[in-house]
């Protein structure tokens, strides 16, 4: 190793952009360890998908959008202040 750099092999992941075909290239294998090939993964806090649409990024921030508005929606059925669901809405 030139830079003396490690690297966790069972923290890489292996994305193939495109479309799928039947006629795959053989996994990567890092140290004698085959990397996970994923559909899908996070990076910087945006998904991203092997098809490079945003159809998973949108879905996962709707979903996570709903769950607050849930959350904020039985606080406010418990009589929480308006003002303490103001500081909840701003921590979320």
């Amino acid at each position: 190793m030139k830079h003396r750099m490690n690297i966790n092999s069972h923290k890489i992941k292996e994305m193939l952009i495109g479309t799928i075909s039947k006629d795959q290239p053989p996994h990567l294998m890092l140290g004698g360890v085959t990397v996970d090939r994923v559909t899908t993964f996070k990076l910087l806090r945006i998904r991203v998908s092997s098809d490079l649409k945003w159809t998973d990024h949108v879905n996962a921030i709707a979903s996570n959008a709903a769950s607050r508005v849930h959350f904020l929606k039985q606080l406010k059925r418990a009589s929480v202040l308006t003002k303490d669901l103001l500081h909840f809405y701003t921590l979320l």
